[in-house]
């Protein structure tokens, strides 16, 4: 038998760091994978919030939320399924996208909260 397989002959895959279990064994399943479930409530509560036609609210939920993702998973050192590929990566794609959907809520129209001029001209630019 290769030695990069299990005993059931599926290959053994590393897991990221910090993918262990955020609490302990004897904590029921939801308990053990609490960070994932706080952002992914936080995404589902923006997008009810957006669906009922609160546009900026609820897209400001959703960026929080994985910016609080991002937090979580430069803060802790177990965060279970929140952890996908290396601590790097993760706070960065959480961080960046949490970011972009932040500020993209702010800058929404009619009567937006916060102008970046360079965005309002590639906006312009590529509506045209």
């Amino acid at each position: 038998m290769s030695a990069d397989r299990e005993a059931g002959g599926v290959p053994s895959v590393a897991r990221p760091e910090g993918g262990g279990r955020a609490a302990s064994s004897d904590a029921p399943a939801p308990a053990r994978q609490w960070p994932i479930l706080l952002v992914v409530t936080g995404t589902i509560a923006g997008l009810i919030i957006t669906a009922a036609d609160h546009f900026r609210p609820g897209t400001i939920v959703i960026g929080a939320s994985l910016l609080v993702g991002a937090l979580l998973r430069w803060a802790m050192t177990a965060v279970g399924m929140l952890a996908i590929r290396s601590r790097f990566t993760d706070v960065i794609t959480y961080g960046l996208l949490g970011l972009a959907i932040l500020l993209l809520a702010l800058m929404a129209q009619p009567d937006p909260l916060i102008r970046v001029p360079f965005l309002e001209d590639i906006i312009h630019f590529s509506v045209r």
